[in-house]
This record gives C-alpha cells, sequence and structure tokens, in this order.
C-alpha cells in the first residue's frame, strides 16, 4: 500500500513536470513563429530578389526582407494578423500523449501569445463578439520512428485561409486538369494572400483529408525535392504555370507569383479524386520543438 501511494505521487510529479515542459516549449515556439521567417521561406525570397528585374517587384520583396529582419532583431510580429495556431503533435511510441498534455498545448498557445504581445485573432463564428487568445486547431499523429513529442505551429493568417479549394474530381480526370484547378486557385487568391506565396496541395483520400494534406504540405522544407518524382515533376510544371500569371510580390507584377508548390498525396476511393490546395502567405510562419 505504500509502495502504491509512493508510485502514485512519483507519476504526478513526473506528469506535472512534463505538462510544464510542453507548455514551456509551446510559448517559446509561438514567439519563434511569430517573430522569425523560416530559413527555407527567406532563402527562397532572396532569390526572388536576386532575379527579379521588375522595379516595383523588386522595391516589394525589399520591403518583405526588411520587415523580417526587423522583426527578427526586434522580437515583433512578421505580420499583423497573428493567425489562428493550428498545430501538428506527433508522437513517437516511446511517449503517451493523454488530454492534459492537450490541454498544456492550448495553455501554452493562449499564454505564449499573450507574453509575446500577440493579436487575439480568435472569436465565435456566428455572433463572433470580442476576439480572444485560443481556437487552435490540433491535429495528432502516432509516427513510428519518432522520439519523443514533436509539436509543430503553423499561425494561419486568413488572408491566404480564406482562399482554400476543393474539388472532388470524378476519377477519369487528367493531370492537366489538376493541374488547371491548383493555378486557377492560386489565380483567385491574387495579391489578397500576399504573394509570393507557397501552394500546399493534397490529393486524395477524403474532402477532409485533400484540405489535411494540403496544410501538411505546407510544413514540408521548401528546399527539398519531393521524395516521389511524379509529384516532384507536377510540383515544378504547376509552380512554372503559376509564376506565368505575373501577379508578382504584393500583386506588382513580376516573376515571382509563388515560391513553392508542395504535394502530398495519399489513397482514395475508387469513385472519387479530391483535390485540396491551402496557400500560405510569403510569411509562411512555422516552428517546431520535441519534448522528450
Amino acid at each position: 500500500m505504500l509502495y502504491m501511494l509512493y508510485y502514485v505521487k512519483i507519476s504526478a510529479v513526473i506528469s506535472t513536470m512534463k505538462i510544464d515542459k510542453i507548455k514551456k516549449q509551446v510559448e517559446k515556439i509561438v514567439a519563434r513563429a511569430a517573430f522569425e521567417l523560416p530559413a527555407d521561406v527567406s532563402r527562397l525570397i532572396k532569390k526572388a530578389y536576386s532575379v527579379e528585374t521588375n522595379k516595383r517587384a523588386k522595391q516589394a520583396l525589399r520591403w518583405i526582407l526588411d520587415n523580417a529582419r526587423i522583426a527578427k532583431k526586434e522580437n515583433l510580429a512578421i505580420c499583423q494578423d497573428t493567425g489562428l495556431p493550428i498545430v501538428f503533435l506527433e508522437a513517437g511510441s516511446d511517449i503517451r500523449v493523454c488530454a492534459r498534455d492537450i490541454e498544456a498545448v492550448k495553455k501554452g498557445i493562449e499564454s505564449g501569445y499573450a507574453k509575446s504581445y500577440l493579436r487575439a485573432s480568435a472569436v465565435g463564428p456566428l455572433k463572433r463578439g470580442a476576439s480572444f487568445y485560443g481556437g487552435a486547431v490540433i491535429h495528432l499523429d502516432f509516427i513510428p520512428g519518432v522520439k519523443g513529442l514533436k509539436i509543430t505551429i503553423l499561425p494561419k493568417g486568413f488572408g491566404s485561409e480564406n482562399k482554400s479549394a476543393l474539388k472532388m474530381f470524378n476519377p477519369t480526370v487528367s493531370i492537366e486538369a489538376i493541374e488547371d484547378f491548383i493555378v486557377d486557385a492560386a489565380r483567385r487568391a491574387g495579391p489578397e494572400s500576399c504573394p509570393p506565396f507557397i501552394v500546399g496541395v493534397g490529393i486524395g483520400s477524403t474532402a477532409d483529408g485533400a484540405l489535411l494534406l494540403a496544410k501538411k504540405a505546407l510544413l514540408q522544407d521548401l528546399a527539398k525535392p519531393n521524395f516521389d518524382g511524379n509529384l516532384a515533376a507536377m510540383e515544378k510544371r504547376i509552380l512554372e504555370k503559376i509564376n506565368r500569371l505575373e501577379i508578382g510580390p504584393m500583386g506588382l507584377g513580376g516573376k515571382t507569383t509563388a515560391l513553392a508548390v508542395k504535394i502530398l498525396k495519399a489513397p482514395t476511393h475508387i469513385a472519387g479524386l479530391p483535390v485540396g490546395v491551402n496557400i500560405g502567405c510569403h510569411a509562411l510562419r512555422r516552428a517546431t520543438a520535441v519534448i522528450k
């Protein structure tokens, strides 16, 4: 009996320490995502700046780079739209995730936003009302080979999120028609999504699954080619087509409307082919921490 009481007490202490650790790590990545432009995004913007010949477009890219530099130096939000926080949790087989861990993530987001003086952007969907900290959308996956708990935050601004697109194609659709749909989604996103943007695409699964894949595609390293050769070729073709639209940085024309196209796929039903598109603006904010 004494042993059991001792075991329960020790387990409670360990659990509390883990929850506190999760909360603190989430607070840190909330700040990092808000203040620092990811390195892979920054490299592509710098590359676009170096090759741009349109004066107005080049100036817009310079503003974007200067804004990112000042935000990081001064610990200021890269964008006034601090986004609705999307959280991706990846748990390995060596860790147990419970409801209190999820709650710790939510609390870490809320306190992280408050401590970093980020705008509270969440409201009720119908009556709206005053905005508040919260509204995090959390996805949990158990991934073989992952060590500990990997936490990735993607604060999603709605200038780009509002331009999400979904189409339920017939399974006989051509690759060209799918590509045309994705390019058209980028065209409709236009200047309102703060180009040059990153285009995430999900092919397969279900309606909701395709859109989730599209959002997960935005988490991919933009410097690495798709491991699937066919998808890599598709990404290249679509990127070229989008950049021929000449919407350009902030809609000012030029060579770079999109920085990258990233595609993820999943099995689907024999009777359908969902394709989802999720746009990430030029400030594709994301940050990751691992709890072990």
